[in-house]
């Protein structure tokens, strides 16, 4: 496999995790009836194996396990962003977004990038090309699209006298026809 790949597999793994998130956490409120026990849970999962498996790693790659202070403050501002990332996705799941989280994960995910490419622009002092706004927009316009066609399930309803009458085409067998 070439080394260019790499990369791009790490990145589908992370759209593949983090894609799952917000169903998962979904599952974990529903469990919990709690939009806050989750949270719990995974700040002890972020704890866990960003610890673990970052000094994994870095015996595995024979590195010291040494720190710098600039490198230590920005490691935890960026864990800090993503506590807060996470914490806002578990408010907007709470606040209603559990009934249509394939909105939420595509406003997330589209916005995220958006954000993202905005900071480089900024950060690299450089103007951005037609193909950037383009992009930025495409991103809008695909977060839409997704959101408002994926399919999902609904809930599950309670059988009732009334939705177990089975309709009179299915007790006399006949099928309806178009006549001439």
């Amino acid at each position: 496999m070439k080394a260019s790949l790499i990369p791009i597999l790490f990145a589908l793994g992370t759209a593949l995790c983090w894609g799952l998130y917000g169903p998962t956490l979904g599952k974990a409120r529903d469990f919990e009836h709690s939009p806050f026990k989750p949270y719990v849970f995974i700040g002890v999962a972020y704890l866990v194996w960003a610890i673990a498996g970052s000094f994994l790693a870095m015996y595995l790659r024979k590195e010291p396990m040494t720190f710098t202070t600039n490198g230590m403050i920005w490691g935890f501002g960026a864990g800090t962003l993503g506590a807060i990332g996470a914490f806002c996705l578990t408010m907007a799941m709470f606040s209603g977004g559990f009934k249509f989280p394939h909105v939420v994960m595509a406003v997330v995910f589209g916005c995220a990038v958006t954000v993202a490419a905005l900071v480089s622009l900024v950060t690299a002092e450089q103007k951005g090309g037609t193909g950037l706004w383009i992009g930025i927009a495409g991103m809008l316009i695909s977060a839409i699209v997704v959101a408002l066609n994926t399919p999902h399930a609904h809930p599950p309803q309670k059988k009732t006298d009334a939705t177990a009458v089975e309709s009179p085409a299915a007790v006399t067998g006949t099928t309806e026809s178009n006549e001439s």
